[in-house]
């Protein structure tokens, strides 16, 4: 059994007599003191544990305090240091802030101030950690298939992870090619049932007399050609998920049908005479609006009510903001692995040309665009004389006929020169964790950035190879 860490707090202190009072001061508090006395004893304890709170002597009999804190901050340790001293100056209050102390106190201090200052530092530190998660938690690029950083896209994350673990009924809506089913598989990845069964049952790709046997299941002989019984998604869905896509184009008997199922959780195979229990999570999705349907009496609104209990509402790749760039590169170099190409990029003016694409037909048509280029070129690099139509006529066309008559136009050299802004990034990260000597917090440090988001890119540009 997983015990919860332990909140401790580093006192780095050569006098005993002083060690004896500060951890008086803290006895009631609820954390782990670890006392040292000399430079090299809190070195070594750093170099294998990580404490909430230093409380640092400037003055110690082996080294200055200032290269404790100086070590501690090149490190990035996740870790609040309160500097001790009685020797008290602005110059080295200045020097320990710069080197990331939480507090600067002079001795002699009451134990209302220590306690004071220990629980800020024990506070802030919890801040951080919150923020730190958030982060990590709100601000993803992919997620079970989804590939997107867009504000809209870190939405549906957060309703997916919230919505998971219930057995809450989700309708998700969106136009045709938005990922309605990778959403689903979403859903199901991130539930308590992602080891369960995920059955996906398309309603408009079934003809009408055999959707009732593909739901339910039937049994020998119930029509003609029934040779067998025949287990239906319901059936195989038990204990799992059942996706049902384009809901909306279900017959409306096969409708109530449905309604009762999912109100009671059992339901007979056609044919059959036995009542089947099962325990289904139900996932449903459209490329139509539900509610007009509704009042168009094409779907049930009691089934609706009964559906629409979490919506999801994927919005069209136009609206992703510069999604578009990551979904393409990341399907670039996969279908380049695929179909053994050496594509590794986008020219610049490609992805200008993505960016300002309305995309009609959301990833779907992204996937078709780039899967045409690499099927039928050959190159490291796409260039606009490779997309096919309509991106090479009707938006490349347009982009140089807007262009102000009077602009110079830039010579292939010059556009070869252009680098995309993630290879710029990956470029510069690259540099100061050279610098750093691949101190990677360091770097973090120089970058002003956490050391989670550089490991992240890292990894991501490292699966890109």
């Amino acid at each position: 059994m997983l015990q919860t860490p332990i909140t401790t707090l580093l006192l780095v202190e050569d006098s005993s007599s002083l060690a004896a009072v500060y951890q008086n001061y803290l006895r009631d508090e609820n954390l782990q003191l670890v006392h040292k006395e000399t430079g090299a004893d809190a070195m070594g304890y750093l170099a294998s544990h990580v404490p909430n709170v230093i409380l640092l002597d400037l003055k110690l009999p082996d080294m200055e305090g200032m290269d404790i804190l100086k070590h501690v901050h090149e490190l990035g340790m996740p870790c609040s240091v309160v500097i001790i001293t009685a020797h008290g100056s602005v110059d080295v209050a200045v020097d320990a802030m710069r080197y990331g102390a939480f507090d600067f106190i002079e001795k002699p201090f009451s134990a209302k101030r220590l306690l004071v200052t220990v629980r800020n530092a024990l506070e802030r530190q919890n801040l951080n950690n919150m923020v730190e998660s958030y982060r990590e938690q709100f601000d993803r690029d992919s997620y079970h298939g989804f590939i997107g950083a867009s504000l809209v896209m870190q939405a549906v994350y957060s309703t997916i992870d919230n919505a998971a673990a219930s057995k809450a009924t989700v309708f998700i809506t969106g136009e045709s090619g938005t990922g309605k089913e990778v959403c689903a598989e979403a859903i199901h990845k991130q539930s308590p049932r992602k080891d369960q069964p995920f059955i996906a049952l398309n309603c408009a790709a079934i003809p009408r007399d055999l959707m009732e046997s593909e739901v339910f299941g039937h049994v020998k002989g119930a029509f003609t050609g029934a040779g067998a019984d025949r287990i239906g998604a319901a059936g195989q869905a038990h204990g799992g998920t059942l996706f049902l896509d384009e809901i909306c184009e279900m017959d409306m008997d096969l409708q109530s049908k449905l309604l009762r199922f999912i109100q009671t959780s059992s339901f007979q195979k056609v044919g059959g005479s036995q009542l089947e229990q099962v325990d289904i999570r139900f996932v449903c999705a459209t490329n139509r609006d539900p509610w007009s349907e509704v009042k168009a009496g094409r779907f049930r609104e009691d089934l609706f009510y009964r559906l629409h209990v979490i919506p999801i509402f994927l919005p069209a790749l136009r609206e992703r903001e510069q999604d578009v760039i990551l979904i393409a590169r990341h399907f670039l170099l996969a279908y380049s692995k695929e179909e053994g190409k050496p594509f590794i990029r986008f020219a610049p003016e490609v992805e200008m040309i993505m960016l300002n694409y309305p995309w009609p037909g959301n990833i779907r048509q992204l996937l078709n665009v780039i899967r045409n280029i690499v099927v039928l070129h050959h190159a490291e690099e796409v260039t606009p004389a490779m997309l096919p139509p309509p991106l090479n006529t009707l938006i490349y066309n347009n982009m140089a006929a807007a262009s102000p008559p009077a602009a110079p136009m830039a010579s292939a050299g010059q556009m070869a020169d252009i680098q995309p802004l993630w290879l710029t990034e990956k470029h510069n990260i690259e540099r100061v964790i050279a610098l750093c000597d691949g101190n990677i917090p360091k770097a973090a440090n120089f970058l002003e950035v956490s050391a989670s988001t550089l490991y992240r890119k890292l990894q991501s540009w490292q699966t890109q190879k």
